[in-house]
């Protein structure tokens, strides 16, 4: 049975790296591969790229409300040949729903389907998307960076304009200033934060 694949680590653990050679390894096998991503990743447009200079076009851009499993079968269903692995960039932006998808495209469809992203945001919270891969992937990877201290990284600190933020949306786009983010131990993380962390705030 194919399987749902979830490869997961903090900014910079080489998601997009891994994504790119798991498709060069199946091309160069003479296989067919469909690489996918998020329509409001927007930061390489309509490709998936990497910080060591790596670049794809992508097969297929899902935004919000997309039926992802009719989308993956139509692109399947041409005169190619038969399609061997989904490869799914930033897919902590998808739709606990479309991340369903993925799995029936797996199960009931007998495509694997690799999915690469992060957990949490830069307040520790888990998007949506990644909850559901966490709750439902048949095989759970961690991807691992390190920290500027040289621990192993889990968080993500958000910067603006070179300084650290903690409040604020979840997705930073078209965000007013430059915004960045840093991988971080939990220690470093906490000293940044002043020791906050999201549970830390109550709602009023």
């Amino acid at each position: 049975m194919a399987k749902l694949y979830f490869r997961y680590g903090a900014m910079n653990s080489g998601k997009s790296s891994a994504l790119l050679q798991a498709a060069f390894n199946y091309e160069e096998r003479g296989h067919r591969v469909l690489l996918a991503k998020p329509a409001i990743d927007t930061k390489a447009d309509t490709s998936i790229s990497s910080r060591i200079g790596l670049e794809r076009h992508v097969d297929l851009l899902f935004h919000d409300d997309d039926e992802v499993r009719e989308m993956i079968l139509a692109a399947c269903d041409t005169d190619h040949e038969p399609v061997s692995c989904v490869l799914v960039d930033e897919a902590q932006f998808l739709a606990p729903s479309q991340i369903d998808d993925l799995l029936r495209v797996a199960v009931l469809d007998g495509i694997p389907v690799m999915a690469y992203g992060i957990r949490t945001d830069f307040q520790t919270v888990a998007f949506p998307g990644s909850q559901r891969l966490l709750e439902i992937a048949h095989s759970l990877e961690e991807l691992k960076t390190i920290c500027r201290c040289g621990r192993k990284a889990i968080f993500n600190a958000r910067m603006v304009d070179g300084g650290f933020v903690f409040d604020g949306e979840q997705v930073a786009i078209d965000h007013v200033g430059e915004v960045t983010y840093e991988s971080m131990c939990g220690a470093c993380y906490l000293e940044a934060s002043g020791g906050r962390l999201s549970s830390d705030v109550v709602a009023l």
